[in-house]
């Protein structure tokens, strides 16, 4: 007989074990569950972090991008509104007119070198002439060498008033050497673009620059490099923009301007500054004592010449090294033409305007061998003016000084 009993309590123990095999089963299904979507998760997390941080990264680029690109923008917009004031609309206009042709003769000279082998280059950079490189590379020496002197000593009272003496002297020379008589230019006359060239004529002859053209040497990197130098240790200029808000300041300002500030003043210590430390007041002092002493007899208008062939000459150097176009050249060598002869009125005038800002700017840099500085000018002009041609000299007397257009009257 079968104990009814017995197989009731088999029965439940047995559904009591699959009921407890069954939620074990189900617990350890359900913590697989929670495990695997906490997993899940802690994985879209994660790739959602790394995609925010990504998003982020690639979104702080572009700002970067957008930020340098609207900086570039801004800088290049500047150096446009810089120019805007440097330039009439006209020259504007020329500018932009050859730009172009440029840009064309940039690309076949891009393409040419490109075509060329390696002895070819290298003809092309050096030349036949390797004694150019050495006499380049000599000057630099030299150069390096002036730098290693020993200081000079200080400007004393007595020297800046002998100073003066030598100067009146150097400008009463120059008056008499002999010029031919100013000449009209018509407006488009291609005289002007040489007259503009030779307003650089001074600093070109003390530096033995070509005056034949816009280059002021042969382009060989060693001479690129020794004009780099002179240009960043002279003037403090480093490119494009630092050139065109010094030619803005020249054209716009410049020495004249000082003169005149110099002159309204009664005293030196007018022109200080809260911060114009020693040294500062020591120079402004050396040119508010040499604006007082020559006030009565030259006016402000007078150191035009000085501010513009300074500035001619930054032009050229600027071209040559290509940090403004030549077409840029040209319009700011138009518009230093026709200011230079509105105020001035033969190369002998020039010559003595430069002459006596380059004293100004001496004294007030405390420079004790001024004199030696006064004679490299005037012997520069002294052979713009009588040299012969055969000795590269001469160019000013090949090509008079334009005549003032009077209003009114068409040429």
């Amino acid at each position: 007989m079968f104990d009814i009993d017995e197989i009731m309590r088999r029965a439940e123990a047995a559904r009591d074990a699959a009921s407890q095999q069954l939620n074990e089963s189900m617990e350890k299904s359900r913590k697989i569950a929670e495990q695997t979507m906490a997993d899940t998760e802690k994985a879209d997390a994660e790739r959602a972090a790394a995609e925010k941080t990504a998003m982020e990264e690639v979104a702080e680029k572009q700002k970067a991008e957008e930020q340098s690109a609207g900086q570039e923008a801004a800088n290049q917009q500047r150096q446009v509104e810089i120019l805007g004031q440097m330039f009439s609309q006209e020259a504007m206009e020329q500018i932009a007119a050859n730009q172009e042709q440029i840009q064309a003769e940039i690309a076949r000279q891009v393409a040419d070198c490109a075509a060329m082998g390696v002895e070819d280059m290298m003809n092309q950079l050096f030349g036949e002439d390797m004694g150019i490189i050495s006499a380049a590379m000599e000057t630099l020496a030299m150069e390096e060498d002036e730098d290693d002197e020993e200081e000079e000593p200080e400007l004393t009272l007595a020297l800046e008033q002998e100073l003066y003496r030598v100067l009146e002297e150097k400008l009463a020379w120059l008056d008499t050497l002999p010029e031919p008589e100013p000449v009209p230019y018509a407006k488009n006359d291609p005289r002007w673009s040489r007259f503009g060239i030779l307003l650089s004529g001074i600093i070109s002859t003390v530096n033995d620059h070509d005056l034949d053209g816009m280059d002021v040497e042969e382009h060989i990197p060693v001479l690129e490099q020794r004009i780099v130098s002179l240009v960043r240790r002279s003037w403090g200029i480093n490119g494009r923009g630092e050139l065109l808000d010094t030619l803005r300041y020249l054209t716009r300002e410049g020495y004249a301007l000082r003169y005149q500030i110099y002159c309204e003043a009664e005293t030196p210590e007018e022109l200080f500054e809260e911060d114009t430390d020693e040294e500062e007041q020591e120079s402004i002092c050396r040119g508010w004592r040499f604006v007082q002493h020559f006030k009565s007899r030259y006016r402000p208008e007078f150191l035009l010449g000085w501010d513009i062939g300074r500035a001619a000459m930054l032009a050229r150097w600027g071209c040559y090294l290509g940090w403004i176009t030549e077409g840029e050249a040209v319009g700011i060598l138009w518009e230093l033409s026709q200011k230079a002869v509105q105020e001035l009125h033969s190369w002998r005038e020039f010559a003595r305007s430069y002459i006596f800002g380059g004293l100004m700017w001496k004294l007030i840099c405390g420079d004790v061998a001024a004199e030696s500085y006064l004679g490299y000018l005037a012997d520069a002009a002294t052979d713009l003016l009588t040299g012969s041609a055969e000795e590269e000299e001469g160019q000013w007397r090949e090509c008079p000084w334009p005549e003032a257009r009077r209003i009114g009257f068409r040429v």
